[in-house]
C-alpha cells in the first residue's frame, strides 16, 4: 500500500506541472522557470543527500558524459520546451500528449535494445498515436489534413521525445543511488538551462518572475522534482521498475482534472476520445508486455 501511495502521489505532481506550466504564463520566463527549478532542486537534494552524493561521485564522474547528455536532454530540454509549450496551448493538451510518453518508450527500446515487441504492443503504440494526433490536431480533419496543429502542442510532443529517449536511456545508468544520479543529471540540467536563460533576458518577451511567478517556481521544484522524484524512487524499490512505470499512465487524466479544476479549461468530446484512445493504448501494451514476461 505504501508504494501504491508513493507512486499515486508521484503522478499526480507530474501531472500538477501542465498547470503549473500554465499559470507561470505572464508570470514568469520559461526559461528562467527551468533554472530556477532545477536551481532549487540541486540545493534541496544537496542537503538531502549529501553523503550519497559525495560516496557515489568517483562513479557519476567516470560516467559525466552520460550524465550530462541525461540531465541535458531528459530535464532541461524536456522542461524548457514543456513551458514553452504552455503559452501556446491547453494544460488538458500537455497531459494527453505526456500519455504517449510510454508508447514512446516502447519503440525506442525496440529500436536501441530490439527488445521483442509483440503484435498487441504494436497495436497499443498505433492507439496512443492516434490519441496524440487527435489531440494536437484539436480534433478537426480540415486541421489534420492541412498539418495545422498548435505550436505549443508540437513543442510538447518533441519534448515527450526527449523524456522518452532519456527513459530509455536510462537502462544504462551508472551504478549509484537514485538520489545521487537525480542531484547530478538536476546539476547537469542546471548548468544546461543557464544560458538558454540568459538568452531569453535579451529577448524583448522576458519576464521577470512577479509574487505569482516565484510561488509557482517554488511549487514545481518542492512537488514535481525533488518530492515527486524521491517518492518515485522509493516506489520503484518497493515494488520494481516493471509495476511502477504502469503508474506514468495516470499522468494524462490528473493532467486533465487538475486544468478543468483550477484553470477551469474545456474538456472537449476529441479531448475525452483523445484520452481514451491514449489509456487504451496504454492497456494494450501494458497487458501485452506482462503477457510476455509470463511466457519468458
Amino acid at each position: 500500500m505504501l508504494a501504491y501511495a508513493l507512486l499515486v502521489f508521484t503522478t499526480m505532481c507530474w501531472g500538477a506541472n501542465a498547470v503549473f506550466g500554465r499559470v507561470a504564463v505572464g508570470e514568469i520566463s520559461p526559461l528562467l522557470l527551468t533554472v530556477l527549478r532545477w536551481a532549487g532542486a540541486v540545493m534541496i537534494m544537496g542537503l538531502v543527500g549529501y553523503r550519497l552524493i559525495r560516496r557515489d561521485f568517483p562513479t557519476l564522474w567516470k560516467h559525466r558524459r552520460y550524465v550530462f547528455v541525461m540531465g541535458a536532454g531528459g530535464f532541461a530540454i524536456f522542461n524548457a520546451l514543456m513551458y514553452v509549450a504552455a503559452h501556446t496551448t491547453t494544460a488538458v493538451n500537455i497531459g494527453i500528449i505526456q500519455g504517449a510518453m510510454p508508447a514512446m518508450v516502447l519503440l525506442g527500446v525496440f529500436l536501441a535494445y530490439r527488445t521483442r515487441i509483440r503484435l498487441l504492443q504494436i497495436v497499443g503504440v498505433i492507439v496512443t498515436l492516434i490519441g496524440v494526433v487527435i489531440v494536437a490536431s484539436g480534433g478537426s480533419i480540415d486541421q489534420l489534413l492541412q498539418l495545422a496543429f498548435k505550436k505549443g502542442d508540437v513543442f510538447m510532443l518533441i519534448a515527450s521525445l526527449f523524456y522518452a529517449s532519456y527513459a530509455v536511456a536510462l537502462r544504462n545508468k551508472p551504478p549509484v543511488a537514485g538520489q545521487s544520479l537525480f542531484f547530478a543529471m538536476a546539476l547537469c540540467a542546471f548548468i544546461v538551462a543557464t544560458p538558454m536563460a540568459a538568452y531569453e533576458m535579451v529577448q524583448s518577451n522576458f519576464t521577470w518572475p512577479t509574487t505569482k511567478g516565484w510561488t509557482v517556481a517554488l511549487a514545481i521544484t518542492i512537488f514535481p522534482s525533488v518530492l515527486a522524484q524521491l517518492c518515485f524512487i522509493r516506489g520503484v524499490g518497493l515494488i520494481g521498475p516493471g509495476r511502477a512505470g504502469v503508474f506514468v499512465n495516470l499522468i494524462p487524466i490528473f493532467a486533465s482534472l487538475f486544468a478543468i479544476a483550477f484553470l477551469n479549461e474545456s474538456f472537449h468530446l476529441y479531448h475525452a476520445l483523445a484520452l481514451a484512445l491514449v489509456l487504451t493504448g496504454i492497456g494494450l501494451s501494458e497487458y501485452a508486455g506482462r503477457s510476455d514476461q509470463v511466457d519468458v
